[in-house]
Order: C-alpha cells, then sequence, then structure tokens
C-alpha cells in the first residue's frame, strides 16, 4: 500500500482511535502484530494514518481488541472506507493544511457549534468582513494568498448541518473594518438566523459573572460523542481536541455559555438594535 505524505485529519484521527483501542486492550504494537499476522511497522503506520487499513482488517483489529460497541466500529468502518475528494483539495498545496483539515472535518460533521468573543463566527461572515481580517494578519498576505482565503470561505459557508453560533456583544462591535462593512454583517447575522438550520446567540455586555471570555471554540460533532472534535485557533493554524475527558469538559463549557446567551429571538432584537446604531 502506498505510503501517504501527508495524512489528513479525518486519517490521523482514524488511525490514533485505533491505537486507544490497542492500549485499551493492554496489548503493544508488537503483540498486536503477532495476533493479526502483521509487522510492527505496519501497526505503526496504520496507527499515524501514514497507511489505509480495509473494513475486512479494521474488524479483525476490533475483534482482537475486544471491542464490542458495534456503532463505534461502524463509525471507525466509515472513516476508512470513505473515499470522498472534497472540494478543499482543489487548496492543497495552496492553504495550510490547517484550513483543508477544518473543511474535511465540517463536511462530515453532524452538527456546528461556535462560541465567538471577538469576531463574527467564519461560517457566517460577509466576504468583506472577511477580507477586512484576513488582510489585518501578520506576517501580511499576498493578494494571491488573500483571495484564496476568501474564496476557501465561501465554500465552507456552502454547509446544511445544524449549526449554533453563541456571539458575545464584542464581536458584534468591534469593526474590523469601517461602519458599512458593519452593517452589512450585522445584517447578514439577522438574515441567516432565520434559517432553519442556523441558530444565532448573542451573549450581552450587561452580565455579571460572565468569566469565560476564553471559550471561543468550534464544536464539531461526530457520529458517536466520542468521535466529536473541538478545534481552538492557535498562532500557526488550528488545533483540534479530540480525547474524551477534554470533549466533556468542552461540552460544559459551551452548554454554560450557551445557558447565559439570550434565546433567538432576543438576539434578533439585540442585532437589529446594534445595527441601527451604526
Amino acid at each position: 500500500m502506498v505510503q501517504r505524505r501527508e495524512p489528513t485529519a479525518r486519517q490521523l484521527r482514524l488511525g490514533l482511535e485505533l491505537r486507544r483501542l490497542r492500549e485499551a486492550a493492554g496489548l503493544t504494537a508488537v503483540q498486536s502484530a503477532a495476533l493479526l499476522g502483521m509487522n510492527r511497522v505496519q501497526i505503526s503506520h496504520i496507527e499515524s494514518g501514514l497507511i489505509g487499513v480495509s473494513e475486512e482488517r479494521l474488524r479483525r483489529f476490533a475483534s482482537h481488541y475486544a471491542c464490542t460497541d458495534k456503532e463505534f466500529v461502524a463509525a471507525l468502518v466509515e472513516m476508512a472506507t470513505d473515499r470522498t475528494r472534497g472540494w478543499w483539495e482543489e487548496y492543497r498545496g495552496l492553504l495550510p493544511t490547517s484550513f483543508l483539515d477544518l473543511s474535511e472535518l465540517e463536511h462530515h460533521a453532524r452538527f456546528l457549534r461556535h462560541v465567538a468573543i471577538l469576531y463574527v463566527p467564519g461560517l457566517l461572515q460577509t466576504e468583506d468582513y472577511s477580507r477586512a481580517v484576513f488582510a489585518s494578519r501578520l506576517p501580511e498576505l499576498t493578494s494571491e494568498e488573500l483571495e484564496l482565503r476568501i474564496r476557501h470561505r465561501k465554500r465552507r459557508q456552502e454547509f446544511t448541518v445544524p449549526y449554533e453560533a453563541v456571539i458575545h456583544e464584542a464581536a458584534l462591535r468591534i469593526r474590523v473594518s469601517d461602519r458599512a462593512t458593519s452593517r452589512a454583517q450585522l445584517a447578514r447575522l439577522l438574515e441567516l438566523s432565520e434559517a432553519d438550520h442556523i441558530t444565532v446567540r448573542v451573549i450581552p455586555f450587561d452580565l455579571d459573572g460572565f468569566a469565560r471570555a476564553s471559550s471561543t471554540m468550534t464544536y464539531v460533532g461526530g457520529p458517536l460523542p466520542k468521535l466529536d472534535t473541538v478545534v481552538r485557533d492557535a498562532p500557526h493554524g488550528s488545533v483540534f481536541i479530540d480525547s474524551e475527558a477534554q470533549l466533556s469538559a468542552y461540552r460544559t463549557r459551551f452548554r454554560k455559555v450557551e445557558a447565559v446567551s439570550l434565546e433567538p429571538d432576543r438576539s434578533r432584537d439585540f442585532i437589529h438594535k446594534l445595527a441601527k446604531e451604526l
């Protein structure tokens, strides 16, 4: 089997889950290889996402690792056998890998949740708002790099899965460009909030005890809760978080942030009011 030069985040996640199953069974890579009639290098490459794994072999892994969770195994099989070549592949070699991994993750998501403190979420941004955000980064992007990022973001915005965004008032008030851009962005939020699959909630400044300003995140629902992913921004790309303990913590964090936000109808009224002030 041809070895991959650069496994995607989805391929890496599959390998990681297989390693977790092996370790939960108390087996070393050498022991696992002996049980499965393979060698340690093959096991290592599969767990590193460097080579793929067939459905038959994956089910043998699960059997030898005493994994009886049929839904989980079926979800791993789906990951292993999926041959989707998504639209994001046209950007490979042109944009950072994290951009492509995020697109792939969103494509396979069952639902999306976002907490935004300083910026309107990328999936809800207007083109002018996105342009201002990308243009502000350092080192500065070339005009070609800027346009690539904007086109990529617009494609990401074609999602159809349930999406809930909890946005702090700070993100709605900060002018990344000028009044016209901010006004258009608020109008866009109001328009999108009417879509059946999109929910927008606002956290107002006038709220006592809100100490979760570091809660910015994207929560991506997988086929099962243990296959969910949290995405957080970092200086050099996105960080994907997938340990069960941390996923549980971020679920709790989202619920707490959501609980103090305004209901969707009140949030739309709030955004209307901000737009009139501009």
